[in-house]
């Protein structure tokens, strides 16, 4: 991958975010670089998945759990960005180091939910699982299609954030809901499994779709005729 490649994003709200980022990016200090935002978002993934540990101690964690994720939406979208406005990218890098990072902080969130105990850690490890299928098969989608899908039936990272930070509130009434046939069971638990299934929907209609715009991109080539003797 030499250039960056292109960005689809359609997102719900992936305008408004767009025209929020680039005035955000204009009015930052020149000390600030990209790298900087780029660790900022990862230090504060790192945070939330803290808070969501320490919600075992006390659910009014799960608001350490809402600072640390809209921080790390600030770190972590505006990074790019930042590169984009000042003509500072660095594509292959870029790509490398923020893919790198979402993946660490998927673990690390995960990891951070199922030590509260609002999720069962089997839950918690099938949709890593199902998080790390979507993810390759984009970063695959990415290099052999030349476009970066950061997006899906209107839903990207920050819709996703704003989800997870409401359920996190949503625990400081506790970490159980009741539910019709299945009685008392985790919020999260349910989230969970919802979550894990839609990301398998997503990875195999992506999968589907590249699949076929990959096969129409490059039929299968003609046999040259065999050389006499």
């Amino acid at each position: 991958m030499q250039q960056a490649p292109l960005r689809d994003h359609r997102s719900l709200l992936a305008d408004a975010e767009r025209r929020l980022l680039v005035r955000l990016a204009r009015s930052l200090p020149d000390w600030v670089n990209s790298d900087h935002l780029t660790a900022f978002g990862l230090a504060s993934m790192l945070a939330a998945a803290i808070g969501f540990a320490a919600i075992r101690l006390t659910p009014w964690s799960a608001i350490a759990v809402v600072c640390s994720l809209a921080a790390n939406w600030f770190g972590d979208s505006l990074d790019g960005t930042l590169a984009r406005v000042r003509s500072q990218q660095r594509p292959r890098y870029g790509f490398y180091i923020d893919n790198v990072i979402d993946i660490a902080g998927a673990a690390m969130l995960l990891v951070g939910i199922a030590a509260s105990g609002a999720m069962h850690p089997v839950i918690a490890l099938a949709l890593l699982a199902a998080f790390l299928l979507v993810a390759a098969e984009a970063y695959l989608a990415t290099e052999a299609l030349g476009v970066f899908h950061l997006s899906f039936a209107g839903f990207g990272p920050t819709e996703l954030r704003i989800v997870l930070a409401l359920g996190a509130l949503r625990l400081t009434g506790g970490i159980w809901v009741s539910l019709p046939w299945f009685g008392m069971t985790r919020l999260f638990d349910v989230g969970g499994v919802v979550s894990a299934a839609g990301l398998l929907v997503v990875f195999v209609v992506s999968a589907a779709r590249h699949t076929r715009a990959l096969y129409i991109a490059e039929p299968i080539p003609e046999r040259p005729p065999l050389a006499r003797a």
